[in-house]
Formats: structure tokens, sequence, C-alpha cells
């Protein structure tokens, strides 16, 4: 197999995973998976691949430690970080920890092999403004609770101070994802 085609998966939604891996394969990638660092750390010790697809919130852990344990295997790796809870801070430390790119979830394979292509920086890139509405905030946030609390409403409200039918009407205007 050819190793230029070789990508490591670092992510830890096993749905997510499993549609991934089948749309890389079809494109003719040959693709390994795991759900933490230390799995990484293992499938490093017997190949070399030139494509990482990273999650930044791994369960407990995080996927910047991840990206510069990539990094160091291999400074030439393509390594693109995908999150949900996208920030400039953790854009700005995955990229000083070696990552080619960063993207906001949802994101797919398109999205992803498009971020291979731009490795090297575009300096033509518009510097507008992108608002983001009060209402996005919340929603972003009791999202991140939910997750930090396995999806527990009773124990998402008391993290987010709320009663916890307020918490449920939220919800059930906008699906969580």
């Amino acid at each position: 197999m050819n190793e230029e085609r070789l990508l490591v998966l670092v992510e830890d939604d096993a749905d997510f995973v499993r549609t991934l891996k089948r749309s890389f394969e079809r494109r003719g990638y040959r693709v390994l998976t795991t759900d933490n660092h230390a799995g990484l750390v293992a499938l490093l010790a017997d190949n070399n691949p030139g494509y990482a697809v990273v999650d930044l919130k791994l369960g407990p852990e995080s996927g910047l430690v991840c990206v510069q344990t990539l990094h160091a295997h291999d400074p030439g790796m393509l390594i693109v970080v995908l999150t949900g809870f996208a920030s400039i801070a953790t854009a700005v430390e995955a990229i000083k920890l070696g990552a080619s790119n960063y993207l906001a979830k949802p994101s797919n394979t398109d999205d992803i092999e498009a971020a291979f292509a731009r490795s090297a920086g575009d300096p033509s890139t518009p510097l507008a403004p992108r608002p983001t509405s009060i209402k996005t905030l919340e929603w972003e946030h009791i999202h991140e609770v939910l997750k930090d609390s396995d999806f527990n409403i009773s124990e998402a409200a008391r993290r987010l101070g709320m009663h916890r039918r307020t918490l449920a009407r939220k919800l059930a205007k906008r699906q969580v994802g």
C-alpha cells in the first residue's frame, strides 16, 4: 500500500468514525482509527501515515496532545483538527503544535480533503468578521455542558444554573447533534 495515502483518524464518536472511514476508503485511503492518545502512540509504532484527522475533544483528553505527537512523529504529515467547540485559542494552539488546518464540525470528507490541499495558507483570505449571535453562543455552551454531563439533562441543567424543564424546552426547539 502506498504510505502517502495512509490516514489516521483520532475520533471518539463511533458513528462519525465509521462514516468518515468508509468515505475515505472509497477515495483510496487506507484508514487507521483510534479514540485516544494511547491508541495513537500504538498505531504510530508500526505505521507512518501521511494524513491525520484529529478531534479536538476526545472525552477527557485534548486532541492537541495527539496533534503534537503526530507532528513529532512526522513534521511533514498533513493534520486536520476537527471540533464542535471551535475557538480562536484552540485554533492557534493546534496550528502551533503542527496542524495544517482546523475545521469546525460538521465537516465531511470533501471539507477535509480540501483542508489537506490548503495546508500552505492563503494570504488573500478576506478579513471580514463573522458575527456570532447570542443565541448561537448560548446553544454552543448548552451543547458543550450537555456533552460534558454525558447528555444527562438534569445534571446539565444544574451545571447551567437553570431549571430542568427550561433546559428541556430549549432542547425541544433545537435538536442536539
